[in-house]
């Protein structure tokens, strides 16, 4: 009898880890509501990382995070000064993010992503400054990923996170979507370039936008640009917990940088 209940304990931790979901990643120029209709559908909330499996990286905050990205320059192996990231970030692709002027860059990332290590709540807001460098626009960022994600194929259509995309599809669309940037139940914004209304306006290569991200509620995120209420997601399965407790930087092909970033727990 003894031996049966060890067996049977051991089965159940073992169901207890095996995670379910999947991880993701984002991609070229939207064709339109067809190309979204069919990439369409939601993945599990449990979401693993790309190797399956669910990490908790960090430490959890315990009050506002902050990173101005100044640092001071250190010397390589080979002799070269350059800036470190520092020991809360994760680069999920190699030689893609850099520190420079004081603030951090991407170009060419095709959604690989720089993930801050600190665990976020459920409840939190996330602010940070935004500049693209190109006409292209394509400001992006993801909230409550798995931390340590990034594409595993050309259209991001399993992300672990809830993305913000500014200026996005050569400056076509605003966009606040869960998990698939493609998918049908995305939030979005059509770009007028001689509209009035300050929603609707392309993105100005060279301009700093401050972004404010926030849920305070545990399922309603909301993003505004400048003081704007651009979007917001109602999710009736909200992300949260280990899986979905990072906030990263992300870039598709456009030079984009990034300041400024503050992320407060709320209540």
């Amino acid at each position: 009898m003894r031996h049966r209940n060890v067996r049977w304990l051991v089965s159940l931790a073992l169901v207890g880890c095996v995670p379910s979901g999947t991880s993701g990643t984002s991609g070229p120029p939207d064709s339109g509501a067809t190309s979204r209709a069919a990439a369409a559908g939601r993945t599990s909330t449990a979401a693993p990382s790309s190797s399956g499996t669910p990490l908790a990286l960090g430490e959890p905050l315990r009050g506002p995070y902050r990173d101005d990205f100044e640092r001071t320059p250190t010397a390589g192996p080979d002799g070269a000064v350059g800036f470190d990231l520092g020991p809360d970030w994760m680069a999920s692709a190699p030689n893609i993010w850099h520190l420079e002027s004081g603030r951090v860059c991407g170009e060419h990332a095709k959604n690989h992503g720089l993930w801050l290590k600190k665990i976020i709540p459920t409840n939190a807001r996330i602010e940070f400054d935004a500049m693209s460098q190109s006409p292209d626009g394509d400001i992006k960022a993801e909230f409550w990923g798995d931390g340590r994600s990034a594409a595993t194929s050309l259209s991001y259509t399993n992300a672990t996170s809830y993305l913000t995309i500014f200026g996005g599809w050569q400056n076509r669309f605003h966009v606040l979507a869960r998990i698939n940037e493609h998918g049908t139940d995305r939030q979005e914004i059509p770009i007028v370039p001689t509209s009035e209304d300050p929603k609707e306006k392309p993105v100005v290569p060279g301009q700093r936008y401050h972004f404010k991200v926030e849920r305070t509620d545990g399922h309603s995120v909301k993003w505004s640009v400048d003081g704007v209420e651009m979007l917001s997601f109602l999710d009736s399965a909200p992300m949260a917990g280990i899986g979905h407790d990072h906030f990263g930087f992300n870039d598709w092909d456009v030079k984009v940088c990034f300041d400024n970033l503050l992320v407060t727990p709320l209540p």
